[in-house]
């Protein structure tokens, strides 16, 4: 069959009369819509010159210019549904913000509000003042800043307090998070020299002892919350070092990463170093992030001496990290659920999320199975399964939680075919209009149901059960 030709092809100002597309001008303006039509036009005048445009794909122009349009409008950042059995998932943007939370953002974001402005004095405020009450009570802290995350938290610190100076840390504590982002190139970013003490798996109150010098700034102690060395191995705490640290007359730095503010083991869950024992101990600064099991939105936050916190918030740097109104209204709504401890499962996505009983998830499940058989049939057997889920992928990844969902096995003879049944299948699931993001585990697709929120979650995965058997058919 013959190639439409380049002449075939109407021009922009005829695309736009055509009746089929006037309507997307009104609902997107003329500007934007002949950008995109001009776009269309010059790639099938390139289909029609190499011989490759069908002439019956022409009456098809208004359609994929209004296809073109809706797509060039609609958000990359999207809401997913979160299968993979991991609570705090780095990629899935961690913790979810509580209601109060997204009811302070959107009443705040939407119109003027007191960012730094005093309300009781009538002039200029600090946007830290905003958090600052809720920290030092919630912690026991002298003082609090905060900046836009952790890594920030950690990097101004350092320049604040060892800039030009020098920092002692342990080498089994020189740990890289996500993004290949290193303790000491933080160190190095802001300034400080990196004295390594100890080694790898066994470090000595002596040799923080052995490492003090006349250009020792601080000593530090990094939380390592992504891994776990096991076996015969030494450690120094913060209760054991800040004596160390104050009889040399330096400040001890510590950093908890994902730091919780309440005791998690009331749950059955691993314990976390909390702020307000490490300050208890003697810990000058602590820093901690606030979007992982604190549970609110991404944060950076410094508790602890009034002068350093004072001499850190005063450093140049604050200003370029600092944090924007809409995280600031997020954080400060969800410290105010901490004043209520007795509700924090309930009020707290996070909490919520991490204990909810296996008993309840193995039920949703039971609901489910007929369902989601129904949409996979025949290409996939489905089973009800126990899971080991995580509590992050960042944080804490080595701890696992119990949990249940749906295990979908390819119904191959062998397994031949098998990767490429489950990438369709994967691939199916996350092109849905709600992606669903599950884990391969072997030769399976595991549906770990833990995240899956019964009011408004459940509800929309099943409507979109029939358009996943339409892609798998």
């Amino acid at each position: 069959m013959a190639s439409a030709a380049p002449k075939d092809l109407p021009s922009v100002d005829r695309l736009l009369r055509d009746h089929a597309v006037t309507h997307l001008m009104a609902r997107h303006g003329h500007a934007f819509v002949a950008a995109e039509a001009r776009r269309l036009l010059e790639e099938w005048r390139q289909l029609a010159l190499s011989g490759a445009l069908p002439p019956q794909r022409l009456h098809e122009l208004p359609s994929e210019l209004e296809r073109r349009c809706a797509g060039r409008l609609a958000p990359r950042m999207r809401r997913v549904i979160n299968l993979t059995g991991t609570v705090l998932h780095t990629n899935l943007g961690r913790a979810l913000l509580a209601d109060e939370a997204l009811q302070q953002v959107l009443a705040c974001m939407g119109s003027p509000n007191n960012l730094e402005f005093d309300l009781a004095r009538g002039e200029r405020g600090d946007r830290d003042s905003l958090v600052e009450d809720l920290l030092r009570e919630i912690t026991g802290a002298e003082a609090a800043t905060v900046v836009n995350n952790n890594a920030a938290a950690v990097l101004l610190s350092l320049a604040a307090l060892a800039g030009g100076k020098e920092a002692v840390l342990s080498r089994g504590e020189l740990v890289e998070i996500g993004g290949a982002f290193r303790m000491p190139d933080v160190m190095s970013a802001a300034g400080a020299r990196l004295v390594e003490v100890g080694t790898t798996n066994r470090t000595h109150a002596r040799d923080y002892q052995a490492a003090i010098g006349p250009d020792t700034a601080l000593l530090m102690k990094v939380h390592t919350s992504n891994y776990a060395i096991q076996g015969f191995t030494a450690s120094v705490s913060e209760a054991e070092l800040a004596p160390i640290a104050h009889a040399a007359g330096l400040p001890l730095l510590t950093d908890l990463g994902s730091g919780s503010l309440v005791d998690l083991s009331q749950w059955g869950l691993p314990a976390e170093p909390l702020p307000q024992r490490m300050l208890a101990d003697g810990c000058d600064v602590v820093t901690f992030s606030g979007d992982k099991l604190l549970g609110g939105p991404q944060a950076g936050l410094i508790v602890g001496r009034k002068d350093l916190v004072q001499k850190i918030r005063k450093f140049p740097m604050k200003r370029a990290l600092r944090m924007s109104k809409l995280p600031m209204a997020a954080l400060e709504a969800t410290l105010r659920l901490y004043l209520q401890p007795d509700r924090l499962t309930t009020d707290l996505p996070t909490l919520r999320l991490l204990t909810r009983p296996v008993e309840q998830i193995e039920a949703q499940g039971e609901r489910l199975i007929e369902k989601v058989t129904a949409a996979v049939a025949p290409r996939f057997a489905v089973r009800a399964a126990a899971m080991r889920g995580q509590i992050g992928s960042g944080s804490l990844p080595v701890e696992t939680l119990p949990s249940a969902g749906l295990v979908l096995t390819p119904r191959l003879p062998g397994k031949r075919g098998v990767g490429r049944a489950l990438d369709e299948l994967v691939t199916a699931l996350r092109g849905l209009p709600l992606p669903v993001i599950a884990r391969v585990q072997g030769d399976e697709l595991w549906l770990d149901l833990r995240c899956l929120d019964e009011a408004r979650e459940e509800p929309e995965f099943l409507a979109q059960l029939p358009q996943l058997r339409e892609a798998l058919a």
